[in-house]
């Protein structure tokens, strides 16, 4: 049943919950005669252990027990891994916390244990989100998921490589021919890696989705049925193969070729380009490293969608629990708060309104070519159930089909098939 957002909720009933806002914890119980949304979020702090998401979430708890001092709030945060781990275990025990803020969702919502977006959201707060970045969330164009946390892929450029290769630093390629001439003047001029292929087992289905786009393809096509052997796909990775890998532009071994190995030494100026996210900026800003950033290059010209990555907000259904978690939730995503996070964490905001106020911050302007390129966003299918499996396959062997003696053809209807069975399993 569709909450009524804007009905109070009624005060003084015989037999009524109190809800009081707390301080973030790791758990914890809640005072006798009162109840408490708990919640489990990833930590994005800068370095293990520095406490900046927890600080955020203290802050966040704290502003919002002054709006609702009747709503109690518990936040547990975790690395990703354990905080992906803990919410899975609690689910399966039928105990999940009221809110998540982790990686995937797709199991949870085929299970039947997360509300509708439009259950606990307010109208303002939805129409908000910006449109490529909301639409990601939904399973059968059902909304369960909300976006918290996204990153994008740009081509990433050294400046002075380029410079001294004879290249002009402020016009990077545009297309795959010329990224390819920019790699060959980068080897004539002595650089170690001219163009860094990431088609390691950690990063292959990154690397990989992203060079898909710029030629029109991507693990799904029609229907959003798997296409990973689509022609468009077998055409992208044939070229990385002839004229990228097969003309020593690349690392030897792309497909052991991991990306934080691959931004070390671009942080060290060994790398002529390479794509990457708000890791690698953070990464080379730390180093001095003199880069440009530009949209990754297409087949016939700049890639029309971007690789995009995202963490998910959920809200698992409890019994009375969704008039409280929404007004929490409308919280977390007002312009104020989602604006510190994004801006606090170097990271992009999915709103239209904190992303608005962070292009007008002169300290956040390097980021403003991931800003512009926001609503052209493209995700992995992790609406399905079955993406956690097929995904790890893609990791693991995609990057064969780039080899000398590989077979971008044989490589990708091996994994079509793969997807498909998995696919038909997950039903």
């Amino acid at each position: 049943m569709r909450r009524r957002r804007f009905l109070a909720l009624a005060t003084g009933v015989a037999g009524s919950i109190a809800w009081t806002a707390t301080g973030c914890g790791e758990g914890g119980t809640a005072r006798s005669g009162s109840a408490a949304l708990t919640m489990i979020a990833t930590d994005y702090g800068g370095a293990e252990g520095d406490g900046l998401t927890r600080a955020y979430w203290k802050e966040v708890v704290a502003s919002f027990r002054k709006k609702r001092p009747d709503i109690e709030v518990e936040v547990a945060v975790h690395s990703a891994r354990v905080a992906e781990r803990k919410v899975a275990e609690l689910a399966g025990r039928g105990e999940p916390p009221d809110i998540a803020q982790i990686a995937s969702f797709a199991g949870h919502a085929a299970a039947g244990r997360l509300h509708v977006t439009d259950e606990v959201l307010s109208i303002p707060v939805q129409a908000d989100f910006v449109p490529a970045l909301a639409s990601a969330g939904e399973m059968r164009r059902v909304r369960y998921a909300l976006p918290f946390a996204v990153n994008l892929q740009l081509l990433f450029y050294n400046k002075a490589l380029f410079t001294a290769a004879g290249l002009d630093p402020e016009r990077p390629p545009r297309t795959w021919a010329e990224l390819r001439n920019c790699a060959l003047a980068l080897r004539a001029a002595g650089v170690d890696v001219p163009y860094g292929l990431a088609l390691g087992s950690k990063d292959a289905h990154v690397e990989a989705m992203t060079w898909m786009l710029g030629n029109g393809g991507g693990f799904t096509g029609e229907g959003g049925m798997y296409a990973i052997d689509a022609p468009a796909n077998v055409q992208t990775m044939s070229w990385l193969r002839d004229e990228l890998v097969g003309t020593g532009l690349t690392t030897a071994n792309p497909a052991l070729t991991g990306r934080q190995a691959l931004s070390g030494l671009f942080a060290e100026g060994k790398v002529g380009m390479l794509n990457g996210s708000l890791s690698l900026m953070r990464q080379a800003d730390a180093a001095g490293i003199g880069y440009g950033m530009t949209t990754v290059p297409g087949r016939t010209g700049p890639s029309r969608t971007t690789m995009g990555s995202a963490h998910w907000m959920l809200a698992f259904r409890k019994e009375g629990n969704d008039e409280a978690v929404g007004a929490f939730l409308d919280h977390v995503y007002a312009e104020e708060n989602h604006h510190r996070f994004a801006a606090r964490h170097t990271m992009l905001p999915v709103t239209v309104s904190a992303t608005e106020r962070m292009a007008r911050d002169a300290e956040h302007r390097r980021m403003q070519p991931f800003l512009d390129r926001l609503g052209t966003a493209e995700f992995h299918p992790s609406h399905k159930v079955s993406w956690t499996a097929v995904g790890e396959e893609i990791k693991e062997h995609i990057g064969q089909a780039v080899l000398a003696d590989g077979s971008p053809k044989g490589v990708l209807g091996t994994l079509q098939r793969t997807a498909e069975k998995e696919d038909a399993a997950s039903r």
